[in-house]
């Protein structure tokens, strides 16, 4: 049965029901608690100085200070608990959202928005955590004030409401008038922050052929395009920022002179003329702290809603029953294949059967879809029409986890990760010494991991960067290998080979075909045609031949002289 992991998120904020319920009570004990100056004050002014009674003022203040301490308490109580929240959504969410930015940075190629709901997550717990949340929580209690100042005299709460809805309107005005603005920005910072990240991971061919400072006038155009709607945003919340604490303190001043008015015509006492007016600050106090964080709560909303989204279009795998260990029979079924996201195919009705231990060479042109009937293949992308079938089962029928052990891959672009020599064989996984040490050995590169600084254990840099390009390669075919799983595709294996590489992977190959692998060769140079059993030749991202290796290069000799055909595929 399919879990919607949209429903996740909710879930996991209602799991947290019992936490904001205590925030709530919390709360409102501390807004009661803020009560306490202003009747304090009131009873210091109208019975302590009038009575000269100094028995009443220390209990009144030791009273006073058991409230406020108390308040202070509660105060760490409700920020440690929404802390204590922010944790829990990061452990119940993040393994989630690091699934779901993985699907998204494969089906989309682009790395920023396989981080984005990771990123997303960071912005909601930061704002979970943050004083900005509890004007939420206090401004409810603004009537409670107001109640108390209507008390007073009516004139006196009728200031208050009158200032509350004044700083209401200038927060939601705020909300209408920066909300496109933000918006807009954050779409701009988030598009130069995707060019940044490709200019970052094609530094070496930037220096070298002098396209550096092209780019970066069109990362900084980018960038202060951004700038410029963040700044108009920024200009505005400014404004009304300013207008609101301005009118905050010209307010309370007013209050004051109102107030002592008041009491000079008997009114009110002096007492209340003080009480009112620190009601009145306790009154504005969260709406001007909800129009200090709006911004933060309209991204954490933002946030929020591109969490929801993505989550809704990404639904949570099957469960799948475990399947008996594969043998590597692939069987394809008028497949159609698009790029995700897009609408053409890019292969259309291919179909073809391999027996367990075929090794197969795809070749063809350039876009004749060759990397697609890889990514295919191994269910990295979906099939609009048809299916491909790994002894029996549809590929994407099988658990991932479970089928991956069983699954080698090489593809054009190579990715070693930070870690060991051994980790990257042994695909992170509990490192095997003798399979790690089988894997470099059936890919020709055992002598040269022992001529490593560490053997084995020499560490990598980022992407492999400490190796060269043909050791990287053969790193990662000794990957796609580790294990001798059932089934693997290599894509363009020899591209960054010398002749001794090529004779290493011809070994390879062998190997394989004893060990009864199913192998998929996809490559432009003829000469490793040599170990296929059979050819696979696209054209327009259709099938054009496929059979036994000699038949099918007879078939192509018919066609167009040798050389021809190797000046189209080398």
């Amino acid at each position: 049965m399919l879990t919607v992991p949209h429903q996740t998120i909710r879930l996991s904020l209602r799991a947290c029901r019992d936490s904001f319920i205590n925030v709530g009570l919390f709360s409102m004990c501390i807004n009661i608690a803020m009560l306490v100056p202003a009747i304090y004050m009131l009873q210091v002014y109208d019975r302590v100085v009038v009575g000269a009674s100094m028995p009443t003022l220390y209990m009144l203040t030791l009273l006073m200070l058991v409230f406020l301490i108390a308040m202070g308490v509660l105060e760490w109580a409700r920020q440690d608990i929404m802390r204590r929240v922010s944790n829990r959504l990061d452990l119940q969410l993040a393994p989630l959202l690091f699934d779901v930015g993985y699907r998204q940075a494969w089906l989309s190629a682009g790395m920023a928005a396989g981080t984005q709901p990771l990123q997303d997550l960071k912005g909601i717990r930061q704002f979970v955590s943050s004083h900005g949340l509890f004007a939420f929580f206090d401004t409810p209690w603004v009537p409670v004030y107001l109640l108390v100042m209507f008390a007073f005299h009516p004139w006196i709460g009728l200031i208050g409401l009158l200032s509350a809805l004044l700083l209401l309107g200038i927060t939601l005005a705020n909300e209408r008038l920066t909300g496109q603005h933000q918006k807009a920005a954050e779409q701009a910072y988030h598009e130069a922050g995707r060019m940044l990240t490709q200019v970052l991971r094609n530094s070496e061919v930037m220096s070298a052929m002098g396209m550096l400072s092209r780019l970066r006038q069109r990362w900084l155009s980018e960038s202060r395009g951004a700038l410029v709607k963040q700044n108009a945003a920024a200009e505005i919340s400014s404004i009304l920022t300013a207008v609101s604490k301005s009118l905050r303190i010209i307010i309370q001043s007013l209050i004051l002179g109102l107030g002592a008015y008041l009491a000079i015509r008997q009114e009110i006492s002096p007492g209340m003329m003080i009480a009112g007016s620190i009601l009145l600050g306790r009154a504005l106090a969260p709406i001007d702290q909800m129009l200090g964080s709006w911004k933060q709560f309209a991204t954490a909303r933002e946030q929020y809603q591109r969490l929801n989204a993505s989550l809704q279009a990404d639904p949570a795998p099957e469960t799948r029953m475990t399947l008996p260990t594969p043998r590597g029979e692939v069987r394809v079924e008028d497949i159609v294949v698009t790029a995700p996201g897009g609408n053409s195919p890019l292969l259309s009705d291919v179909s073809f059967h391999c027996a367990p231990g075929t090794i197969v060479g795809v070749i063809g042109p350039s876009a004749a879809g060759k990397s697609t009937l890889a990514r295919a293949l191994l269910g990295i992308w979906p099939c609009v029409k048809g299916s491909v079938r790994l002894d029996g089962a549809e590929i994407h029928g099988w658990n991932k986890d479970e089928l991956g052990s069983h699954i080698g891959y090489l593809p054009q672009d190579i990715e070693l990760f930070e870690g060991s020599v051994s980790d990257n064989i042994a695909r992170f996984g509990p490192a095997d010494p003798e399979k790690v040490v089988q894997a470099a050995r059936d890919a020709g590169i055992h002598d040269m991991i022992l001529r490593l600084p560490q053997g084995y254990d020499t560490q990598l840099g980022n992407g492999g960067s400490k190796l060269s390009g043909g050791q990287r390669q053969r790193l990662g075919i000794a990957r796609a290998i580790y294990g001798r799983p059932c089934l693997i595709v290599l894509d363009e294996p020899n591209a960054n080979l010398d002749h001794v590489g090529e004779e290493a992977l011809l070994e390879t190959l062998d190997i394989l075909r004893e060990n009864a692998s199913t192998v998929f060769l996809i490559t432009h140079k003829t000469r490793i045609l040599s170990a296929t059993d059979k050819l696979l030749v696209l054209a327009d991202g259709s099938l054009s031949m496929f059979g036994p290796r000699d038949r099918v290069l007879a078939e192509l000799n018919k066609l167009a002289p040798v050389r021809q055909i190797k000046e189209a595929w080398a």
